[in-house]
């Protein structure tokens, strides 16, 4: 299935984080997983070849490794998609350096230099949503905005306070 082969009902109506590896996070992080999960909800594309929408997804991380439990609509189990963790790390690390520098720089910093480091964190984010596009190929399709707001929740899942 490739991504032009989705259909209407290949989409997410609910996405939930593990609760195993969900702790307390700082607002600026809670509120990115806010925002991420609202924008899923709103618009996305996600689909596995062999079933149909809609989905139900619940993302965790176990053993160094991101587990997509993939249900569809009744909450009936379809598919789990394990990915390793390893093509993620120095992006995501990336991304949190990047983010602290953000959220210090719209406490104090001009709005140029809050743009400048802004366009550094959506490149990061659109260099992790791509990585995780290609690590589902073959597995779960997803457009490119869905790819990177899933990004966002994998980010949200390593967040440690």
């Amino acid at each position: 299935m490739e991504e032009g082969e989705l259909k209407d009902t290949d989409h997410l109506i609910d996405i939930q984080l593990d609760e195993v590896t969900f702790v307390r996070r700082r607002p600026e992080v809670e509120h990115e997983r806010a925002v991420a999960i609202f924008d899923l909800l709103e618009d996305n594309h996600f689909g596995i070849k062999g079933f149909q929408g809609p989905f139900r997804l619940v993302l965790s991380l176990a053993e160094n490794r991101l587990l997509f439990d993939i249900r569809d609509g009744e909450d009936k189990p379809l598919r789990k998609v394990i990915l390793s963790l390893r093509p993620f790390r120095m992006i995501v690390k990336d991304y949190f350096m990047i983010c602290e520098s953000y959220f210090s720089a719209i406490r104090s910093m001009t709005p140029a230099q809050i743009e400048a480091i802004d366009m550094g964190r959506r490149g990061l984010h659109n260099e992790g949503g791509a990585v995780l596009k290609e690590r589902l190929a073959g597995k779960v399709v997803v457009d490119h905005d869905t790819a990177r707001r899933l990004f966002t929740l994998i980010c949200v899942l390593h967040a440690r306070g």
